[in-house]
């Protein structure tokens, strides 16, 4: 169940503050994930991103790269990089490599 049209537009700027859990970063509210990033660990120190989501009412926002922004952040601090498996990832990597080419890799 999405929450469209329900949501508030965010102003420009605003930064949406995301939880961490098990392979996972994402937003919650009211029991519905309204934005999440999964990605799955691998054995040399890397993780694939393989699944971005965005409630409808929050597409065109720039809270899916927020959520990449976040796990960036925390893949930086684990010392892992991010093998871009997700669509979007994917293209996101793809379209802005210089802000990501320390942390993506193939």
């Amino acid at each position: 169940m999405t929450l469209h049209g329900k949501l508030k537009k965010r102003k420009a700027g605003d930064k949406m503050e995301f939880e961490k859990s098990s392979h996972r970063i994402f937003k919650e509210e009211k029991g519905h994930i309204l934005a999440e990033i999964t990605y799955v660990e691998t054995e040399d120190n890397k993780v694939i991103a393989n699944h971005t989501y965005v409630d409808p009412s929050l597409r065109g926002q720039g809270v899916a790269e927020e959520l990449v922004d976040a796990l960036v952040d925390e893949m930086k601090k684990e010392g892992k990089k991010i093998v871009p498996l997700c669509p979007y990832v994917v293209t996101l990597f793809e379209r802005k490599p210089e802000k990501y080419k320390d942390i993506a890799s193939t």
